[in-house]
């Protein structure tokens, strides 16, 4: 199995537990440094791989190196883990900011896919995507990863559909508030810090809400090891699910989705995240 974005979080919990479980698994990292970590907490089965999924070349030379350590066999599966989440205002995200967190939670998944297909087909392997509750429940202030999540599982879902004649299946990964590492980078990457007077006269307390609510949630997450079970379920299930939601606060945002009518879930996102203005919707 190929594990993508390693380096900690899910991915390095994912890689370990895969390891654990018997598979031979190819963590990739950025750094070298990185790999020596990641190493060392796993058996010998459990291997570090370069890889930048937003660089070609280094998709194309850690497929090349996973094909001759496989020496003619196939590849079980492959974990598109690897992501970024930009929370800004969609009216004053930069534009390159905005292109580089499409780049890599979503054309990075595409492009390390495409790589390794052959190699998934040698096996009729699996591919698995770990996408987001906000890939089907879009909250303000997080617009870009919103964005890049929504397009990860229609990827997911015309791939699923493509791959359906060699027998191989495609799922989706879709955690809630998840214990990891990302938190506490949020709370550094500060985007009032930086904002213009006339951004945050426009924006500045809806955004202070909502990182209120993000540490209301970073407050409850839950252990990494329940995205780790998911993604074992997705690989090696007889009848795998398309969509795997991982805690209690994505299946009931999820279920709210469902069976709300789309102003009414606005208007519900916007109070439980302390946000002004608030009116009940008219749903007729």
């Amino acid at each position: 199995v190929v594990m993508t974005g390693a380096s900690s979080g899910i991915g390095a919990a994912g890689a370990q537990y895969l390891d654990e479980k018997g598979f031979r698994v190819f963590a990739t990292v950025r750094r070298q440094s990185d790999g020596e970590k990641i190493a060392a907490l796993g058996s010998s089965r459990l291997e570090p791989l370069l890889l930048d999924v937003t660089d070609p070349e280094s998709v194309a030379g850690a497929a090349e190196i996973v094909d001759g350590r496989l020496m003619g066999r196939g590849l079980a599966g492959l974990v598109n883990n690897a992501g970024v989440s930009v929370d800004v205002p969609l009216e004053c995200v930069d534009i390159g900011v905005l292109r580089r967190q499409l780049e890599v939670n979503t054309i990075g998944p595409a492009a390390v896919t495409q790589a390794f297909l052959p190699l998934l087909r040698r096996a009729r392997g699996r591919v698995v995507n770990v996408s987001s509750v906000n890939g089907r429940v879009a909250s303000p202030f997080s617009g870009p990863y919103c964005m890049s999540k929504f397009a990860l599982e229609a990827f997911t879902d015309c791939l699923r559909q493509e791959l359906a004649d060699w027998g191989m299946h495609v799922a989706s990964v879709q955690p809630g508030a998840i214990a990891t590492a990302m938190w506490d980078k949020g709370r550094e990457d500060d985007w009032s810090a930086e904002a213009s007077p006339q951004e945050l006269e426009l924006y500045g307390e809806g955004y202070q809400a909502y990182r209120g609510f993000s540490d209301r949630n970073a407050a409850g997450a839950i252990s990494c090891d329940a995205v780790s079970r998911a993604i074992f379920h997705a690989l090696t299930a007889r009848r795998p699910r398309t969509r795997y939601l991982v805690g209690t606060d994505a299946r009931l945002y999820a279920r709210l989705a469902q069976i709300c009518p789309d102003r009414l879930v606005d208007w519900i996102t916007r109070k439980v995240m302390g946000l002004g203005g608030l009116r009940f919707p008219r749903t007729g």
